[in-house]
């Protein structure tokens, strides 16, 4: 062997902030980074897979559902893990992208709202002792999907949030802080 490249990491064994299932598409893969900063997540069990959430949701075949719940079951057993976040995202090609949903996106985002809640309720079956929290990342931000479909919302500076399937995570405390300020 041959070094390549030079770095230095910690050696030292550790427990896992969380697991992350998330589709390895490069056009969310920044978001998803930077999300997880935001939430706190420095140490995080990766499982990019084609499609994310969809390979517990509604695989292509038995494989697929089995690997990722051995790459859950690993990432509790070796790093202690406690909390796993499921994600898909927009224009999903293992989906048919968003010219699936004929360019709806309101049925793409509910298609997907309702594979993310059958991905968690997979995960919290198999692994009773973990959180599972599933996102939806759309080309604007990183919204976190509610169970029944309706938030009850404390509007932000007196304006509902716009869709009430979906409730976004990220730009959500950054602009109550900022409408906050002005008044």
């Amino acid at each position: 062997m041959r070094k390549v490249f030079h770095f230095d990491s910690p050696t030292e064994q550790y427990v896992a902030d969380a697991a992350v299932l998330c589709c390895f598409d490069h056009r969310i893969s920044m978001a998803v980074r930077k999300f997880l900063k935001k939430q706190g997540i420095q140490r995080a069990d990766m499982i990019g897979v084609a499609g994310g959430a969809k390979t517990l949701a509604s695989p292509r075949n038995d494989f697929e559902q089995d690997f990722i719940l051995e790459q859950v079951r690993m990432s509790i057993r070796l790093h202690g893990t406690k909390r796993v976040l499921v994600m898909s995202h927009s224009d999903c090609a293992t989906y048919g992208g968003l010219a699936h949903f004929k360019g709806d996106r309101d049925a793409e985002a509910e298609h997907h709202r309702a594979e993310l809640l059958r991905a968690r309720d997979l995960l919290t079956a198999n692994f009773p002792n973990i959180v599972v929290e599933p996102y939806f990342v759309k080309f604007d931000g990183v919204w976190q999907v509610n169970e029944s479909g309706v938030i009850p919302l404390t509007p932000v500076a007196g304006k509902p949030i716009d869709d009430p399937r979906l409730m976004p995570t990220l730009e959500a405390p950054e602009y109550a802080r900022k409408y906050s300020r002005r008044r």
